[in-house]
Formats: C-alpha cells, structure tokens, sequence
C-alpha cells in the first residue's frame, strides 16, 4: 500500500512549498521524481529550484542523466532515479501509485480543475486501497491534515 498526500494550496504558490518538500524527502534518504504537466514548466521549476534560497542548495536534475540525481523533475513517466516518492505538480496526475512508498499531489486550490482533478484522483487513490490523507494551509501558513 502506497502512502498519498494530498495538498491543497491556498496560500502559497508551489514555488514556495516544494522546495520544503523536497528538503524533506531527501533528509529522509529517500530520492524522488518531481512530474510537471509540461516541458516547459520543468524547466521553469528547474530554474527556480537552483535560487530559490541563498542559504541552500537542493541537488536535481531534469531527465538529462537522471541516474544519478536524488531529485529528478520531468513531464514524462517512469522512474529515472530509482525514487521512492512521486510528487505531481502542475495539473499531472498518477494513473497508478503501487511503484512508490509515497505519492504527493500538490494541486491550486484556486483552480476548479485542479480542485476536481484532485478530487477525481482522491476517490482512484482510495478505492484503489492506498492510504490517502489530505493537507491543507492554516492561517498561520502551517500545514493541517484535513481527512484520512
């Protein structure tokens, strides 16, 4: 069974949230694969991720070479790195999730269809037996488990 989190942003964009994320994935040893809903925004995250902080580095690649890369982010399926999480960003959603030990969907909650692709996504993670939980942004910023 596949753990598979859910979080809805409202208050931050992803550019904000993901690198956190993603310290969070590799201080646990674990790698992941990052899948955008396009070339383009892969490359837009690829040049975020390399500035996003002066006081941090968080080491990833695109599908040039992914063998080696604890992140790897790409528009595409598989699994370039070996990752054991799988986050979907940016509209992509996970037609299955029982190749990973955690699937992450970060979806706009200021965006209908990102709200029902997440919503559509939520009922297939569930009947599908895995273990989905949903996260949402306090007041403060902090993130809240809602459901699951």
């Amino acid at each position: 069974m596949t753990e598979v989190l859910f979080y809805h942003l409202q208050r931050q964009p992803l550019e904000a949230v993901l690198p956190g994320l993603l310290e969070k994935t590799l201080e646990r040893n674990w790698r992941a694969v990052v899948q955008a809903g396009s070339a383009e925004r892969v490359a837009a995250l690829d040049a975020h991720l390399w500035t996003f902080s002066d006081e941090s580095f968080l080491p990833h690649g695109t599908d040039a070479e992914p063998e080696g890369q604890p992140v790897v982010l790409t528009a595409g399926e598989g699994n370039p790195n070996g990752a054991t999480v799988r986050f979907f960003v940016d509209g992509a959603v996970p037609a299955e999730a029982e190749a990973y030990q955690r699937v992450v969907i970060i979806f706009d909650g200021n965006d209908p269809a990102a709200l029902e692709s997440a919503r559509a996504a939520w009922r297939t993670m569930v009947a599908a037996g895995h273990a989905a939980t949903y996260w949402q942004q306090n007041g403060e910023g902090r993130w809240e488990k809602r459901a699951g």
